[in-house]
């Protein structure tokens, strides 16, 4: 016990004491203290230079990615608009908040920021490729190829465009895209392609090809067979010989959504009764 409390004694008389008492004490102390003094005087000298107005932004380039061209972007008017809103100067500017400026505006699917010594940035645009309208024809809105919704005008689509005519929930543009797709691929053996998708609330679906037939599908994507729509598909396929020798060029519509058949719709007004009957029962086999 005397051992401990005489080694507390030292450690207290030292603590206690003045510290210049202490030549080792004193060098350690004076060498932290210049260091400190050094590292706060280059940030001083730091901070200082990156306010200087040199560094202040006043250069902004924008540029396509490689392999694009802008049509729809107003370079002159962009560049305007960021070096309004855009805060700070070549040192403390955040390139996420530029980044997600540009991304913010119409036609401009991704940004990226970089900077150029010693005022400028350099922007490289991704521009939205339109490739189909959402909800119609006077609607603000427009669909690329991702399947992803963006705002912009028919009227600012060239006229060598050919645009489909999508629509459906505000959420579904990827789903939408993905059956788009599929009804290509199934009706390329009849040389038609769709030009027009809509899919509905329920999640059910029908399409327009461009020979002027109308498809039904029902919400047989939603469930654990995915193969159901293709089969019937196939079948329409299998059958479609008999009802154009039948009914020729007179059908405008066909609905998919019966389990063991299709139905089919006759263009012309006035049908028979036993038209009628002979198109429903002939074709549910």
């Amino acid at each position: 016990m005397s051992n401990f409390m005489d080694r507390f004694g030292e450690i207290f008389s030292m603590l206690m004491s003045p510290i210049w008492n202490h030549p080792e004490r004193m060098k350690n102390l004076t060498r932290f203290l210049m260091r400190c003094f050094v590292v706060m005087l280059v940030i001083g000298v730091l901070v200082w230079l990156s306010q200087r107005p040199v560094f202040a932004l006043k250069q902004i380039q924008v540029e396509p990615v490689a392999g694009q061209t802008l049509k729809h972007i107003k370079k002159s008017i962009v560049k305007q608009q960021v070096l309004e809103t855009v805060q700070g100067n070549f040192f403390s500017v955040r390139l996420e908040d530029v980044k997600r400026g540009f991304e913010s505006m119409p036609w401009v699917r991704h940004a990226n920021v970089r900077r150029v010594w010693p005022n400028g940035l350099i922007v490289s645009i991704e521009e939205q490729k339109p490739f189909g309208t959402w909800g119609g024809p006077d609607s603000h809105s427009l669909i690329n190829d991702r399947g992803e919704i963006f705002s912009g005008r028919v009227s600012e689509v060239g006229d060598d465009v050919r645009l489909v005519d999508f629509h459906g929930p505000d959420d579904s543009g990827k789903e939408v895209m993905n059956l788009y797709e599929k009804a290509n691929n199934w009706f390329k053996p009849w040389g038609a392609h769709v030009v027009s998708l809509a899919l509905t609330e329920r999640y059910a679906w029908h399409i327009k090809l461009s020979n002027g037939m109308k498809v039904e599908f029902g919400r047989d994507e939603e469930n654990s067979d995915k193969t159901l729509t293709e089969e019937r598909v196939a079948r329409l396929f299998k059958y479609w010989p008999q009802v154009q020798e039948k009914w020729a060029n007179r059908i405008d519509a066909v609905d998919l959504r019966y389990a063991n058949g299709f139905a089919v719709h006759l263009a012309a007004a006035n049908l028979k009764k036993n038209d009628v009957e002979s198109k429903k029962s002939d074709l549910k086999q």
